[in-house]
């Protein structure tokens, strides 16, 4: 559910005029502010809460109450005075003092360092002021200078709720912990270097009380995603398990179809054979993970014979790839369900009237980045829309399914709520990761699921995975790969059921 800040604001004053109390809410929303960030950073350390006079600064401090008892050295910088604080908020900082700090949070310097961002709430309109101006610098200095990952409570200070315009100065957030459902303007493409990875914080008593009309759009998040993970029978085998088959890799370019083949490992598929053209199959053979068949095939019209539950068509063929026609027959022509990524699409681009004269018999998931899909659309992206229009637009009239990948991938299919992708982080932005990807999707589709919950749920694994990744002491965003990100994706898996954020 995307909601406008106002349906969030008359919700709470229903809630309120019914009799609820905030003190319980801004508890709760404290206590989930403060999980999700112990699950991005486990591992106590410094953090500095940037504290406004309303409410929004009373759950930071109950944020920094939470991590102090979980052995953080917590600071706390006010906006004010404490007797310029609503009542409630000056109640919560009063509790945050006197919450004293355990004896090994020295130890907690050696730690990560996080900023708080508690200035301003959805109610806060216009560019910033008032010394809430120079607060929003400081911890954008703060996070520049110490390197610091910024927790945004609700939104990030200086961004509209409602537009996602970020004012001047805003508050640039690494995490944006957003409260009860998601505003529109979290979602809006300006808005994306200000939210960061976005997180839901559920409170249903407030989304319960929301009134408004559905957006058509939703943010996927790991409730969402363990619902659709398919549970395996005690007596599943690697046939049931679904068998996947991938087209991929060239000269020069073989690495993707050990990439596109780790993602449908690590997703579950139970058999993985991949088609290499003649001239590549020893190097593929000899790179590919041991528990990979590799065909040598001088004619990929014969994967159209070959027992598979789903085809992964695509990954690093090239521009001018041999056995062209028989590649547009098996995305045209074939019946089973075809993921079709990078030299697929521009394959596909180059045919007259590309996705108009689409029509597969199969089910078909398209999977492009914005240049893959610019060309598959004539050359260019249409100019003044958001990546949520275009993708609605482009499955308006076609039978497809639409990965549109970016920081903030997208799944549409004509008649759906489009899925956002709210995992991930800028260590991604490394070749491979689409290639894992298409893998991934495959193995999914192949253990059943239908060509939208496969996109959305595995865009969020990947994601996650990535984050996952960053967990481990000898990573960093500069230092990931894609077969890093594949590699954690069993523990993606697990985090998805166990409810992460």
């Amino acid at each position: 559910m995307i909601v406008t800040c106002e349906a969030v604001q008359a919700a709470e004053k229903r809630l309120f005029e019914s009799g609820a109390e905030a003190e319980p809410l801004m508890e709760d929303a404290g206590w989930g502010c403060a999980n999700a960030i112990r699950q991005f950073c486990p591992r106590p350390g410094l953090a500095v809460l940037f504290v406004g006079k309303g409410n929004n600064g009373g759950d930071a401090l109950v944020v920094g109450r939470h991590l102090r008892r979980w052995g953080w050295h917590v600071q706390a910088q006010l906006a004010g005075e404490p007797e310029e604080m609503t009542d409630l908020a000056a109640r919560k900082l009063a509790e945050f003092e006197a919450e004293e700090e355990f004896s090994g949070s020295a130890d907690a310097l050696s730690g990560p360092v996080i900023a708080v961002d508690g200035l301003l709430g959805i109610g806060a309109h216009g560019p910033l002021r008032g010394g809430i101006d120079e607060m929003a610098a400081e911890v954008n200095a703060f996070r520049e200078q110490e390197h610091a990952t910024t927790f945004a409570i609700d939104i990030p200070s200086g961004v509209d709720g409602d537009s996602g315009e970020p004012h001047p100065g805003a508050v640039v957030a690494d995490v944006t912990l957003t409260i009860s459902a998601v505003k529109a303007g979290l979602v809006a493409d300006r808005a994306l270097d200000h939210i960061g990875r976005l997180v839901l914080i559920q409170m249903p008593e407030i989304a319960e009380a929301i009134e408004e009309a559905d957006s058509g759009a939703f943010v996927t998040d790991a409730g969402w995603i363990a619902e659709r993970l398919p549970r395996r029978a005690f007596s599943w085998h690697k046939g049931t398990a679904g068998r996947v088959a991938i087209v991929a890799g060239s000269r020069g370019l073989t690495g993707a179809s050990r990439l596109s083949s780790l993602g449908a490992l690590h997703g579950g598929a139970g058999l993985v054979t991949v088609f290499a053209d003649e001239s590549i199959y020893e190097i593929v053979a000899a790179s590919a993970p041991p528990e990979v068949m590799v065909r040598p095939t001088r004619d990929f019209a014969e994967v159209a014979d070959f027992k598979a539950d789903v085809l992964a068509l695509g990954p690093g063929l090239g521009n001018d790839p041999r056995g062209a026609e028989a590649l547009l027959d098996l995305m045209r022509s074939d019946a089973r369900p075809v993921v079709i990524d990078a030299d697929g699409l521009n394959l596909l681009s180059r045919q007259p009237g590309a996705l108009a004269s689409f029509s597969p018999e199969g089910p078909r998931l398209l999977t492009p980045h914005p240049g893959e899909l610019a060309r598959l659309l004539g050359g260019e992206l249409p100019g003044g829309k958001s990546r949520l229009e275009i993708a609605r637009d482009m499955v308006e009239d076609g039978s497809a399914t639409l990965l549109f990948k970016g920081a903030r991938s997208l799944v549409a299919e004509r008649g759906r709520a489009i899925a956002i992708n709210p995992t991930g982080h800028s260590g991604m932005a490394t070749g491979g990761i689409g290639d894992v990807l298409t893998g991934l999707c495959a193995a999914l589709i192949g253990q059943g699921m239908a060509p939208f919950d496969a996109a959305a749920t595995g865009s969020w694994l990947i994601g996650r995975a990535a984050e996952i990744a960053l967990l481990d002491s000898r990573s960093s965003p500069e230092s990931l790969s894609a077969s890093q990100i594949a590699e954690h994706l069993g523990a993606a898996f697990r985090s998805a059921r166990a409810g992460a954020f």
